[in-house]
């Protein structure tokens, strides 16, 4: 880092307080020099872009319908802070994901300048893994011209499901012939590397719509499938319906089988299951999702994007207004730095999740870094219990853990007996 600003980051903020939250100090106040001191140490960058044209009834991310008017200063903003940011950069990333929100959203000429601010000021690998997220009803050759031509190499389509009376339960406006227009257009860009998004358990969904679904993506030749449980996010209009009695949450046993049914129809379509909820074909694996499930480190961007630096983690303020008031960082966070206990649970909760498993030195280290190495007998017990088992000198779920993978890594993450609290 050639010229490290030693400047107080009153931009640091704890319940809208403009002070330094307990957590990041450290018995001393922490400069932006502190801060960014890190940065070389990050292997991806995520890019949060806020904006939809609606804002669907299960999504708990930070997005905002219907503030077209806001998306020029936005772009202004987020090119400061690449700006900024990346002049302290100086090891090339090996993976970048713009997501959001809708990314793109935004009018070409304004991706085009946020694409080309990306390129000018972070620091990329030859390989660097670099994905957009699109809504297929925003896809125009226009803009997958757009990506391709500033170096987008992988792109992110929200499907979610091509069944219409599913897709209006979730409140997401899409035609579902618009996913295969919008991979149409990427592939005649020169962008074959796509990843369909599916959502399964949506309320009065049937065993075989899931997999009328799964034929469909499978037609479209995604390079790599995503196929997560739906989840009744608090603070979203379907969890309100839910708890209303409006909807009906799919029953578990049904749910299960709903993820035998994805699991056996993408393997028989050779797909490998490597992570949980995430499928590929060989190679295509997507590096920046293993990045966090790998508890490496990536530095953040945009308006409620989320960081992690060696156990470190804080999010970008969430509110466009406060964004918009500084150049450079942005106000910053929810900072928590854990401790070696917390910091071994969250690397079995995100490491068990990949199917290959950890490594056994990696396991031996995470025990050692645990009170009293209390997560050893846990670990033997779920391994009589053939919920994890050593494969390739790994630790793994089982197949029978993959079902109830849940249980299996909560476990794992935190012994109330022996972590206390010790903020003042």
């Amino acid at each position: 880092m050639d010229n490290p600003v030693s400047v107080p980051l009153t931009q640091f903020i704890n319940s809208q307080e403009t002070r330094q939250p307990r957590t990041c100090q450290d018995g001393h106040n922490l400069t932006a020099e502190g801060w960014i001191g890190s940065i070389d140490k990050v292997q991806g960058a995520y890019i949060h872009v806020p904006f939809c044209f609606h804002k669907c009834h299960y999504c708990d991310f930070f997005s905002i319908a219907g503030a077209d008017d806001r998306h020029e200063a936005f772009v202004d903003r987020l090119v400061s802070e690449l700006t900024f940011v990346g002049s302290m950069m100086d090891t090339p990333l090996q993976t970048i994901f713009i997501g959001g929100g809708t990314p793109t959203l935004l009018e070409p000429s304004l991706l085009t300048r946020l694409l080309r601010a990306v390129k000018k000021n972070l620091p990329m690998q030859e390989d660097c893994e670099w994905t957009v997220e699109a809504n297929p009803e925003t896809v125009t050759s226009e803009v997958a011209d757009v990506l391709a031509s500033n170096g987008v190499n992988r792109v992110s389509i929200g499907a979610q499901s091509f069944n219409l009376l599913n897709l209006k339960t979730l409140e997401r406006w899409h035609d579902p012939e618009s996913v295969p227009r919008a991979i149409a257009h990427f592939v005649d860009a020169g962008i074959d590397n796509y990843n369909v998004d599916l959502i399964y358990s949506i309320p009065n969904q049937t065993i075989e719509q899931v997999e009328s679904d799964l034929r469909i993506a499978i037609d479209l030749q995604p390079k790599h499938l995503s196929c997560y449980s739906l989840i009744y996010e608090p603070n979203t209009p379907l969890r309100t319906r839910l708890d209303r009695g409006e909807v009906i949450r799919v029953d578990q046993d049904v749910e299960a089988d709903m993820f035998e049914v994805v699991r056996a129809t993408l393997k028989e379509a050779d797909y490998d299951h490597y992570e949980i909820s995430n499928f590929s074909r060989s190679g295509f694996e997507c590096a920046h999702n293993l990045l966090y499930w790998k508890n490496n480190n990536w530095w953040p961007f945009g308006p409620a994007a989320a960081g992690h630096v060696d156990g470190r983690r804080w999010r970008n303020i969430p509110r466009l207004s406060e964004y918009f008031r500084l150049e450079g960082l942005p106000p910053i966070e929810d900072v928590e730095t854990l401790d070696s206990d917390k910091r071994a649970g969250e690397a079995f909760m995100l490491g068990l999740r990949i199917l290959e498993g950890i490594d056994r030195s990696r396991v031996e280290f995470l025990i050692d870094q645990s009170v009293e190495s209390w997560r050893k007998s846990v670990i033997d017990g779920h391994i009589d219990e053939n919920l994890l088992h050593w494969k390739n000198n790994n630790l793994a779920l089982t197949e029978t853990g993959i079902l109830v993978a849940d249980t299996v890594i909560s476990s794992l993450l935190m012994h109330d007996d022996v972590i206390t609290d010790t903020s003042e």
